[in-house]
Formats: structure tokens, C-alpha cells, sequence
């Protein structure tokens, strides 16, 4: 498991290039054959993603950084397939997930495993995982069924439709909270006008960019923004002192998950457009 502590927003003032995609950009998920896991102290977020091929993965606790014997012995997770069909099996109960169905494991699951229904066709399964203080059930939530909002506009090139998918009222969790966003066809910008969320850190997860596209994720306080450069299947960690906005070569989509004090999805201090720089 890779460990990162992220800079504070003085010193990330100071980064190069380099030194920003270290820190902040996910570029390791969705390797065949393996399950790979990031530890942040973002709200101790863990993110990650699991491609089982012939044989299965299982999901196992760390007695290094998280000093459990079982991944979600003091933790929720939140899972969803960005691949072909495969299989979720929790203490032995197996979930059938398609393309864009998402899974909420609950704290005090002692076994997670992870199937492809064809191993020369498998699934993609992103994970993201925050502290839990409580257990709640574990729960399919078809994508089909989640709610959705349509919003932005045609002359701003930003229509796009949220789909929430582990959220209070729908997908009961102590804290997280996870949907996907996609953009319709010719609209490429997100989140614009920029917003903080400062009770909460928020990581996003882009896909459905072609091969030679690119999302450009503009980051960082209001008054002081970066960008990086964002290829397909790649993540970027949004702390709550950064705005996460962006555009890109096409359209595209992305799973916001979030963990921190608040699940209101509405909990967020909007950033006029003369602010940024």
C-alpha cells in the first residue's frame, strides 16, 4: 500500500510540476491482475482500484498502516465498476456489478473478494474507503436506479448529468459519498464557477478520455490555482483548501467520492469568478 501525506497550501505554493503530480495525481490504478491501494492522511481516504483476471483478488487489511486484520474492520467502502461485469463477494454473499454499478460495503466485513465474469474481458473495480464509526448494510445501487440532476448549459459547454449513487437518503454510510459525473457530447467544462469544500476532501476519478485526450484539473486555493494534466483512468486528490474544476479535450466522465464532516452534498462555499488567479 503506498502512503502519502499531503503538503500544506504554503508549501504547495512552492511546487514544480513534478513535485505537484507526486503528491496529488493517482497514475497507478486499473493494472491487470492486481489490487492497488493508496493511503493518504486526506481524511485517511484510501483509494484504489482491483482488474481481477483468471483468478480472483481479495481485498486484505494492512497491519502496517491501518493495524487491522481485515480491510474493513474499522472502515466503509465504496465500489464501483468502470469495467465489463464482474463479481463482488462479501462474507460470502457475491453482487453482480455492470458497467457503472456501485457497491457499499459496510464497517465489519471480514471478507472482500473480487471476480471478472471473462478473464479476457474484465472488470474495473474502483475503490474508495474512509474511517467508519458505525456499521451500515451492505447495498447494491445499480446505476440505473440512482438519482440524477442534469446541469449546465449548451453556450458554456459544461451540460453535464450527476448520478448519486452512495448518498444520505439513498445508500445509507457514516461518511461517504459517491456518485458519477459525465459530460454530454461537446461539453468539456466542470465545476466552473470553482467551490471549496472545506469540511470534507474529495477525490476524483476520470474516465471515457480516448487514448491521446487529456483533462486538465485546476486545483489549489482560489487566489492561487495550478492544473495538472489528467489521462484516462487516472485520479486526482482534492484536499478541502483546493478547488477542483477543470476542462478537457473532449467530453468525458468521473466518479467524486468524499469523505470528511458533512454528507450534505450541497455542503460548499462557491468561488466568485473574480477570485481566481
Amino acid at each position: 500500500m503506498e502512503v502519502r501525506y499531503l503538503p500544506n497550501p504554503d508549501a504547495y505554493k512552492r511546487m514544480t510540476t513534478a513535485e505537484l503530480r507526486k503528491e496529488f495525481l493517482v497514475d497507478k490504478l486499473f493494472k491487470p491482475g492486481i489490487i492497488y491501494l493508496l493511503y493518504t492522511d486526506a481524511d485517511r481516504a484510501i483509494v484504489g482500484s482491483a482488474v481481477p483476471l483468471k483468478d480472483g483478488l481479495e481485498l486484505k487489511g494492512s497491519k502496517k498502516e491501518m493495524a487491522t486484520g481485515h480491510f474493513a474492520e474499522r472502515r466503509e467502502i465504496g465500489i464501483i465498476n468502470i469495467g465489463k461485469s464482474g463479481k463482488v463477494l462479501v462474507d460470502g454473499q457475491a453482487y453482480a456489478l455492470k458497467y457503472k454499478d456501485a457497491l457499499y460495503i459496510g464497517m465489519g466485513a471480514k471478507s472482500i473478494q473480487f471476480e471478472s465474469d471473462k478473464a479476457d474481458n474484465p472488470a474495473a473495480f474502483y475503490i474508495l474507503s474512509y474511517p467508519a464509526h458505525k456499521s451500515y448494510p451492505t447495498r447494491l445501487a445499480r446505476f440505473t436506479e440512482g438519482e440524477t440532476e442534469t446541469i449546465g448549459s449548451a453556450e458554456e459547454a459544461s451540460i453535464r448529468t450527476l448520478t448519486k449513487l452512495i448518498y444520505p437518503g439513498g445508500v445509507e454510510s457514516c461518511q461517504l459519498v459517491m456518485g458519477i459525473t459525465e459530460l454530454h457530447s461537446g461539453c468539456v467544462w466542470n465545476t466552473m464557477s470553482a467551490h471549496l469544500h472545506p469540511r470534507r476532501t474529495e477525490i476524483y476519478m476520470y474516465f471515457n478520455l480516448d487514448t491521446d485526450a487529456r483533462q486538465f484539473h485546476i486545483m489549489g486555493e482560489p487566489d492561487e490555482t495550478r492544473h495538472l494534466v489528467v489521462a484516462n483512468r487516472q485520479a486526482v486528490i482534492s484536499p478541502s483548501w483546493s478547488i477542483h474544476s477543470g476542462a478537457a479535450t473532449q467530453n468525458y466522465s468521473f466518479i467524486w467520492g468524499m469523505g470528511g464532516e458533512n454528507q450534505t452534498f450541497t455542503d460548499m462555499d462557491a468561488v466568485e469568478m473574480e477570485e481566481l488567479r
